[in-house]
């Protein structure tokens, strides 16, 4: 039996995925009384000017379970197994609503990624690997969740205003990295997001400063999939942030890839991450 892999539109690799061939449920963003999907009709160009423009955020809106029933119905038409991944259930209604619409279908598996953005990417594309090599849909489920806690996923932001009036963070926090010019350093943790190291000064420098500390934090990280995934970052920054990552990690394969409307939401402009999968020990 075949095995469609898919995943919501967090994971932040939409050109990577279409041509493997894995479909993407997208989430709603909201640009005050304007909504579209994520990737579709908003983009994070429309984001930033939206910014710009009213000084506020726009929100997010989980895939519903009438979506996901519907995609699900398509998914399975031809008698294929279906493994969707969202992003972290501690962050979004996502999960909870796959799993209520797949409770209607036989073969449809829903993973937790725990995860955002890149991190999720990671989880699907070595699904996607397991796919082909032909395993079936709860032999994926049952490797990704044992290697799900093996993806490092972080970020420098350049300004807390996107996490704090997104929930995403304490006041506290966003107002002393304001006032201080602190760029903290985000990590994903269980689920969640959690501030890191916290660096001083300009956003490229610490941005750079990150990358030199994320190399040197892990000997050996899995070579096949390392992204640099970025929020409209200064090209200069990102050259220099993959030189860095190439000079530590010499064979990784690295993929630069834009985070999405949903992720840049929460986010802003100038966000940088390094992610990858660590395994431990050597390769």
């Amino acid at each position: 039996m075949a095995v469609k892999i898919t995943s919501d539109s967090t994971s932040d690799l939409g050109a990577l995925f279409a041509e493997r061939g894995i479909a993407v449920t997208p989430l709603t963003v909201l640009l005050g009384e304007k909504a579209g999907k994520d990737g579709i009709e908003v983009t994070p160009e429309d984001i930033y000017a939206f910014f710009d423009k009213t000084k506020t955020t726009p929100k997010t809106s989980a895939v519903s379970p009438e979506e996901y029933r519907k995609f699900f119905a398509e998914q399975t038409a031809d008698g294929s197994e279906v493994v969707h991944f969202t992003i972290s259930s501690e962050m979004s209604a996502c999960y909870a609503n796959a799993c209520a619409a797949a409770a209607e279908f036989k073969g449809v598996y829903v993973v937790d990624s725990r995860n955002l953005s890149t991190g999720i990417g990671l989880l699907v594309l070595y699904a996607d690997d397991l796919a082909k090599e032909g395993k079936s849909g709860a032999e994926i489920k049952e490797l990704v969740e044992a290697r799900r806690g093996a993806v490092r996923a972080s970020f420098v932001v350049d300004t807390m205003t996107f996490l704090y009036k997104g929930g995403r963070c304490g006041g506290v926090t966003a107002f002393i990295a304001s006032v201080l010019k602190i760029k903290p350093c985000i990590v994903v943790a269980d689920g969640k997001m959690v501030v890191g190291k916290k660096y001083m000064g300009k956003t490229d420098k610490a941005i750079i400063k990150y990358a030199a500390d994320i190399t040197g934090s892990c000997a050996t990280p899995d070579p096949k999939y390392v992204f640099v995934t970025h929020s409209s970052a200064r090209p200069e920054v990102v050259e220099t942030v993959k030189r860095e990552v190439l000079a530590a990690w010499p064979d990784v394969n690295i993929i630069e890839t834009v985070a999405g409307a949903t992720i840049t939401s929460h986010c802003g402009k100038g966000t940088l991450g390094v992610l990858f999968f660590d395994d431990g020990g050597k390769r």
